[in-house]
This record gives structure tokens, sequence and C-alpha cells, in this order.
């Protein structure tokens, strides 16, 4: 009967013998590498003595290749091993700084949550930020944060290319005079449609489904927004004339009493920007004259308009000459001298008719990007234009 430490020893020596041969490495090499210790070589003897037993003709040379392999295959297992590791201490690492980069964004977040607690910012949603779903549900976390630190928060939002699109599918096409739609009785109607029964509708409910409890509202509902007609003004041979394009309106007035009354029960006003005129007609009125009048009247903290740009530069397409804040001067001197033109106007000239009508600061922020309302209510550099 084989004795088994004899084989053991035997066996060692040939492995070790047949090893150093085929790897062209000496013995003392694979140890000091640990690649071969002492108790590698008997972990392997004790795996191997089973093919000797089975196969006891097996042949040095058999023997070295298969203590190759397993040889490779610790090699491989200690690299996972030390890949773990290092895996596991960068995880470790990584969830240390996440914990802590988490606490120092809310010690940051603290003084500006105490200074809006109980504050009313009213928020105009528009552009992208309405059309990409994953940015409709990042908007509304924001608006829910607000809420549950105190914050008073009223929305306003647009529509128009929701409108556009719904009067294409009737057959109807939309024309513009000086940037407004012309708005006949039929495209009312589908205005209001869209912004009050579709769009108005989704906002309240995606914001009830976070907890909140939010109101939809349509400017003629209590007599909110008292409009009357807006004539465009287009130029003929070089003067300025007044035209009427229909059913487009301007806010007159806002009856406060129902968002106030709204407010101090803990709800959240979602406004369709639709007017009522002195004969019960509707107007549909820009959503961004709409949150500024509103911001106005409220004595808001803070209006947001979220649009698809960063903000207000000073040279078009010169990261370098963004404006963090305009001063209402210098936003009127600068519709003047052409710097800010096109689109950008009407939004710069609601946030001067939101300060001028009582608010205490104004916003042109850029709601393409995630959680822009809170990146700038919270934190310490904010992100686009304010004007004050």
């Amino acid at each position: 009967m084989i004795n088994e430490e004899t084989l053991k020893k035997e066996l060692a020596e040939r492995i070790l013998k047949n090893f150093v041969s085929k790897e062209n490495v000496s013995v003392e090499d694979l140890i000091e590498d640990a690649k071969v210790d002492d108790k590698m070589i008997e972990d392997w003897t004790l795996e191997l003595i089973g093919k000797v037993k089975l196969n006891p003709d097996i042949t040095d040379e058999e023997l070295a290749e298969e203590i190759i392999k397993m040889s490779s295959q610790f090699d491989e297992d200690s690299d996972d091993e030390k890949d773990d590791e290092l895996d596991a201490e960068g995880a470790a690492q990584i969830k240390t700084f996440t914990a802590a980069h988490k606490a120092d964004i809310l010690i940051e977040a603290l003084p500006y949550i105490q200074e809006f607690y109980g504050k009313t910012i009213v928020i105009k949603y528009g552009g992208n930020a309405m059309l990409n779903d994953e940015l409709k549900e990042k908007v509304m976390q924001d608006v829910a944060l607000m809420k549950y630190v105190g914050i008073k928060v009223v929305i306003v939002h647009g529509g128009g290319p929701e409108i556009t699109q719904f009067l294409k599918k009737v057959g109807k096409e939309s024309s513009f005079v000086s940037g407004l739609r012309v708005t006949d009785e039929e495209t009312v109607e589908i205005a209001e449609m869209v912004l009050d029964g579709k769009i108005n509708s989704e906002i309240v409910t995606r914001l009830n489904r976070r907890g909140l409890r939010a109101v939809g509202l349509s400017g003629k509902d209590a007599g909110l927004i008292q409009a009357e007609k807006k004539l465009a003004t287009v130029y003929e041979q070089g003067d300025k004339v007044k035209v009427d394009i229909g059913y487009v309106g301007k806010c007159k007035k806002v009856d406060t009493r129902i968002l106030e009354d709204l407010i101090s029960r803990d709800y959240v006003p979602v406004i369709a920007p639709i007017g009522v005129g002195d004969d019960g007609e509707s107007y549909n009125i820009n959503a961004d004259y709409v949150a500024a009048d509103i911001a106005g009247a409220l004595r808001a903290e803070k209006l947001l308009l979220l649009t698809d740009t960063d903000g207000v530069y000073k040279t078009l397409g010169d990261n370098e000459s963004f404006l963090s804040t305009l001063t209402a001067n210098e936003a009127r001197e600068f519709i003047r001298e052409g710097i800010i033109s096109g689109g950008m106007i009407p939004k710069v000239e609601a946030c001067l008719h939101a300060l001028h009508n009582g608010a205490n600061k104004a916003h042109i922020i850029d709601g393409r990007l995630p959680h822009s309302i809170i990146l700038e209510l919270f934190t310490a550099a904010g992100i686009g234009t304010q004007v004050v």
C-alpha cells in the first residue's frame, strides 16, 4: 500500500522539478514571487494525489501540465481577489465620498431653505421641460421638494407647441404676426381645450402623484385673469401699425383672492394662461406675461422662467459674456441697444414687468437642465440670469 506521506513528498518533488523545467524559472524565484510556497505545494499535492491514485502511470510531464493549469488558475483567482478587494475598497470610498458630498449639498442648501421658507415663488413652466418626459418628472420632483421645505409654489404653464400640433391634426394651419399667433374663435377654443383640458390636467396629476395637493385653474376661474385684446405691432412703410389678430390678450387685472385662498390651504395652484374679457370671451395670453403679472400681484419672492436657453449673454455665442445678474436698468438699456434681441426680449420684459409690479427677483433659467429649479434656489452659484 502506498504511504501517503511518502507519496506527497515524492509528488511535490516531481511537481517542482517539472514545473520549474517547464516554466524555465528556479524554485527560489517561484517562492520569492509568491507564485509557489510550501502551503501551495501542499494544497496542490493533495489535489494531485487523487489523480495519481486514479492513474498510477501518470508521467512527470502530465503532472507538470496539471500544476501549470493550477498555477494559472491561482493567478487568475488572485487577480480577481485583488480586483474584488480594490473594487470593494473603491466602492467604500465612493460611498463615503457620496455620503459626504450629499451632506455638503444639504448644508449648502440650508440657508436658502431658511430664507425661502414661507415665501411665494412663481414658476413659469415651459419649453423643452414640458415636452421631455424625463425632464417633466425632474420638474415635479423639484416642486415637491420646494413644498416640503415650506415654500409656497404657484405654477403658470405654456403650451404653444402642443396647440400647434393639435391645430395640425384638425387641418388648421398656424400663422403668426410679430411672434403672436393669429387666433380666431375656433383657434382660441382649441387653445383653451389644450391648455386647460390637457396640459393643465397632466401637470396636476403628476404633482398629486407626488403627494402634493395641486389644483388646476384657468385664468377665467373666479375672474383670476381679467384680460383685454392685445394688438400686434407691425411695420408698414417704416411706420408702426397696430393689427388686430383675434383673441390674443394681455392681463388687465389679476384677482389674487382665489390664489391666496388656495395657497393658505396648502394647495399648489397650476394656471393655464387663458384670460376672460369683459363680455366673457376667452383670450390666449403669453404665459411669460401671465406668470409675471401673477408674481407681481402676489409680491412673490421670485419669478422663475423655465426656458430653452442658459440665460442672457452680452455677446451671443460668447460664453465669457454670460450675465449671471442683470439690473432692471441694464436690461432696458440692452434691449434698446439690441444686445438683448429676438425671443429673449419678451422673457426679459416679463422679468421687468414682474419686478415693476412687486416681485422681488426674476430669473431666466435653462429648463433643459435636470433639476434646474433647485439648482437655482438652493445652491450658492445658482444658474441662469437673475434680473434685480
